[in-house]
C-alpha cells in the first residue's frame, strides 16, 4: 500500500526546516513530490546554539531544563509553520497526507551513554497540523545499544537501486557531519559517520569572516591546504575504527587551526572533510566505483574537487546530476522512515548503526 508521506528534517547545520513529500510503501519510492524550506531566523539559530551548549549536561532524554524548553517550543513552532506553508504553496490539505516523519532537532548524541536527545514536541505538532506524526526515530536503536545514526541508509539504498548501475556505490551526505552509505547489491548495506562535514568550516567562516558558510567553496579555492595539520587530525582514533560509528556535531570542535590566513583555514578544513571521507575506503569490503554526494557539501565545488583527488579512479557526482533533490534527501528519508516505521519494517541494521539486530522504531502521535 502506497502512502503519501511528508518528511521534516532540521539538521546539525541549524539552518532551517526542510520539508519533502514522497509516495512510498516503505520499500521503494513510487514518486517524488515537491519540497520546501523554512529557514531559522538569526534569533532562532542563536537559541539553538545556546540549547546545544546547555544540552551537554543532560542526563535524561526527556528533561528540558532552562533554555531547552524554550528551544523545543521554537523548533515545534518552526516545523508547524513549515508544514502550513508547504500545504498552502502546493494547494494541499492535511487529509492529503497519510503520515508526517518528524525528526526534531538533535541537541545531544551520546550513544555510548545510551542517550540521544532530539527536541520537538510531537503531540503539539499534531495539534497544529492535524496529521499523524511519527517521531523519536533514534531512541529504540540507542536503547538497544546501537549508535542511533546514521538513519538515512535505508533510503539511500532505495535511491541507489533505482539507478540500476554496478556497485559498490557510496552515497555521501555532507551536512554538519559527513556520513556514508555503502551499497553493494541487495545484501550489503554499511553506513557510518566519516568525520566533519560543513560544521567546522561553517564555524570557522562565521568566526573569521562573519559569513554563514563558504559559498560554492570559492573562498577555500583561494587558500593553501595544510596537509600536515590534516595528517595529524586523521591520527585521531575515530578515523581508524571500522564502521558502524557515529559522531556528535561538536566532536572535533577541539581541533584548532592556530593563527592562519582565513583562506588557508577554509582550504584546510574543506580538505579535511574530503580526506576524512576518503579515509573510510580501506575500512570497506570493496573499493567503491562511484561516489554520489548530497547535502550542503554537494554545492561546494572545491570540496567535490578535493574529494575527487582522494578517491582514485572512482567517479564523484553531485546527487543533483542524477535527478535527486540533494537538499531534500534527508527530509524525504524521514518521510520514507515514517512509512517504514508504520509498517514495522527495520530502520537500522547491525552494519549501519551497530544495533544487535535489525530494528524498527519511531513513535506515532495521532490527531
Amino acid at each position: 500500500m502506497m502512502l503519501t508521506a511528508l518528511g521534516l528534517m532540521s539538521g546539525t547545520s541549524l539552518d532551517g526546516v526542510d520539508v519533502a513529500l514522497i509516495e512510498t510503501d516503505g520499500k521503494q519510492v513510487k514518486a517524488f513530490g515537491p519540497s520546501g524550506y523554512r529557514p531559522y531566523s538569526p534569533a532562532e539559530r542563536n537559541l539553538l546554539r545556546q540549547a546545544l551548549s546547555e544540552a551537554v549536561h543532560l542526563q535524561q532524554r526527556d528533561a528540558r531544563p532552562g533554555i531547552l524548553a524554550e528551544a523545543e517550543r521554537a523548533v515545534t513552532r518552526a516545523h508547524a509553520e513549515a508544514v502550513a506553508a508547504f500545504l498552502a504553496q502546493n494547494r494541499m490539505r492535511a487529509e492529503d497526507i497519510d503520515i508526517v516523519g518528524f525528526h526534531g532537532q538533535t541537541v545531544l548524541h551520546r550513544p555510548e551513554k545510551r542517550l540521544t536527545v532530539q527536541i520537538g514536541d510531537a503531540p503539539a505538532l499534531v495539534r497544529a497540523i492535524h496529521i499523524p506524526v511519527m517521531h523519536d526515530f533514534r531512541a529504540a536503536d540507542v536503547e538497544a545499544g546501537g549508535q542511533g545514526a546514521p538513519f538515512v541508509p535505508v533510503y539511500h539504498r532505495a535511491l541507489a537501486h533505482s539507478l540500476q548501475r554496478e556497485g559498490p556505490i557510496v552515497v555521501v551526505n555532507i551536512g554538519g557531519v559527513s556520513n556514508i552509505t555503502y551499497i553493494d547489491g541487495n545484501d550489503t548495506l554499511i553506513a557510518c559517520d566519516t568525520g566533519p562535514g560543513n560544521a567546522l568550516l561553517d564555524d570557522f567562516m562565521y568566526r573569521a569572516m562573519n559569513q554563514a558558510f563558504d559559498a560554492e567553496g570559492k573562498f577555500a579555492a583561494l587558500g593553501k591546504v595544510d596537509e600536515a595539520w590534516i595528517a595529524r587530525a586523521l591520527d585521531l582514533p575515530f578515523f581508524a575504527s571500522p564502521p558502524p560509528k557515529s559522531l556528535d556535531r561538536n566532536d572535533f570542535a577541539a581541533l584548532k587551526l592556530g593563527d592562519v590566513p582565513p583562506a588557508d583555514g577554509a582550504a584546510t578544513l574543506t580538505a579535511f572533510t574530503a580526506a576524512a571521507i576518503a579515509r573510510v575506503i580501506p575500512l570497506l569490503p570493496r573499493r567503491p566505483r562511484s561516489w554520489i554526494v548530497c547535502g550542503g557539501g554537494a554545492r561546494n565545488l572545491t570540496m567535490l574537487r578535493m574529494l575527487r583527488e582522494r578517491v582514485g579512479s572512482a567517479t564523484v557526482e553531485a546527487a543533483e546530476t542524477l535527478g535527486w533533490a540533494s537538499d531534500a534527501i534527508e527530509a524525504q528519508a524521514f518521510g520514507f522512515l515514517a512509512a517504514r516505521g508504520l509498517k514495522g519494517l527495520p530502520l537500522s541494521y547491525p552494519a549501519t548503526t551497530g544495533v544487535p539486530m535489525p530494528m524498527t522504531g519511531g513513535v506515532i502521535a495521532r490527531p
